[in-house]
């Protein structure tokens, strides 16, 4: 669970073209498409111009992550979230779902460093590149811009951003601590990427709505479904680090298991009595950094009930996510926010 975020890395479909940050977004209607692609451009312009003020040294760290790219899942969720209020192409939108962006670069700086990573989107990591201290401060000044621009949108929005944040730290917290002794692991993990993936695409969807002059009802109901869909996103993921090959998924199988992390479908195998659980328990003591005892472990964990088990939590949350939103108007933005959470569901079958 390296890093709840980089669980929507895959959700469809931002496509880039020539030199254009942000050429498409495919969502199944035309129009939809263009609005949302428009408000992601707009975005990231934003985003880009604030991160190349200040010193030459500044500006080439701190737009690093930046322009290696991503998906920008959080401005598009913002920006289909907007579209249930009667100003979706408000400029406060637009600057909310910057404030989002930014602020998931941020943790990906800190969190490499926690984890000692040496690649982040297909690049060097800023950690092994210039240290883990420029790093951290590359990081720090991602915040301090969000900041700056979080000013713009007002006192509501600052508190709820101060919340957010608040969350965010507690949750890589919570991970970072473990399980008190006696706790419930599953439990336990679900709490952290509640707090950890969760939190910031149900502020998508919260800050999105709300400055797009939706009714408080609606601005709830996408936070909450956000959230969730952060879970689902997360969840799967997991279950595809024990399950997919390279070549399917493009993730080397079992990052997770040489990290010592125990994800969902993990906890779930490790509960299990006979066989398979027996070695699983021998093996998983902690990180795993033999490469046949990954593959072993891997392949013990296919013939568990694990992953299944994940699936269906992850089924269960898709049902609460569609009762959520069951009372938002049938737009074009409602089909797309299914399609995105189906999407999510069909990648591990």
């Amino acid at each position: 669970m390296r890093n709840g975020a980089t669980s929507v890395s895959d959700a469809p479909s931002i496509q880039r073209t020539g030199g254009e940050r942000v050429a498409s977004v495919e969502l199944g209607d035309p129009e939809l498409e263009r609005v949302v692609t428009e408000g992601m451009r707009a975005s990231e312009e934003l985003l880009i111009g604030e991160l190349s003020k200040g010193e030459e040294f500044l500006v080439e760290r701190v737009r690093h992550l930046a322009d290696a790219g991503g998906k920008r899942f959080r401005p598009m969720f913002a920006m289909l979230s907007a579209q249930f209020g009667p100003r979706p192409d408000a400029d406060d939108v637009v600057t909310a779902a910057t404030v989002i962006e930014m602020t998931h670069l941020a943790t990906l700086y800190h969190d490499d460093v926690m984890d000692e990573a040496d690649m982040r989107r297909g690049v060097e990591s800023a950690n092994s590149r210039w240290g883990n201290s420029v790093a951290i401060l590359s990081g720090d000044y991602l915040f301090a811009t969000a900041s700056r621009l979080l000013a713009r949108l007002g006192a509501e929005t600052v508190a709820h951003f101060a919340r957010t944040f608040g969350d965010l730290v507690t949750g890589q917290m919570r991970e970072s601590i473990g399980a008190p002794e006696g706790a419930d692991q599953v439990e336990h993990y679900l709490q952290v990427i509640r707090e950890k993936t969760g939190v910031l695409i149900a502020s998508s969807g919260y800050l999105g709505a709300l400055h797009a002059g939706a009714d408080e009802k609606t601005v709830e109901a996408l936070s909450r479904y956000g959230g969730l869909v952060g879970l689902v996103f997360q969840i799967v993921d997991d279950i595809i680090d024990i399950s997919s090959d390279s070549e399917q998924s493009g993730k080397t199988p079992g990052t997770d298991l040489r990290e010592g992390v125990f994800t969902l479908p993990v906890l779930y195998a490790l509960r299990e009595e006979g066989p398979v659980g027996d070695r699983l328990r021998e093996i998983l003591v902690g990180p795993v950094t033999d490469d046949d005892l990954v593959a072993e472990a891997l392949d013990l964990l296919g013939r568990s009930a694990g992953p299944e088990q994940a699936l269906a939590l992850v089924r269960e949350l898709m049902e609460e996510a569609e009762a959520v939103i069951a009372d938002l108007p049938e737009i074009p933005a409602k089909d797309a926010l299914r399609h995105v959470a189906d999407y999510t569901i069909a990648r591990v079958g």
